[in-house]
């Protein structure tokens, strides 16, 4: 079969999640390891004693880049 639509990928792949439980694991670590790296950035970023201060600083660089 050929992909032809983006639904047609999606099915081949819950097709080979099916098949091979090994995939969904794979996933699964890197969604994990992603979001721990999200935790430890946000957390040395924005530390608890100073969240807001820090979030404040963060916002305003943000918005003068845009």
């Amino acid at each position: 079969m050929v992909p032809k639509t983006e639904i047609d990928y999606i099915k081949i792949y819950a097709e080979k999640l099916k098949s091979d439980s090994s995939i969904f694991d794979s996933q699964k670590r890197f969604i994990e390891s992603q979001l721990k790296a999200s935790i430890s950035l946000f957390r040395n970023a924005f530390p608890k004693n100073k969240f807001k201060e820090k979030a404040r600083e963060y916002l305003k660089a943000r918005m003068l880049v845009n």
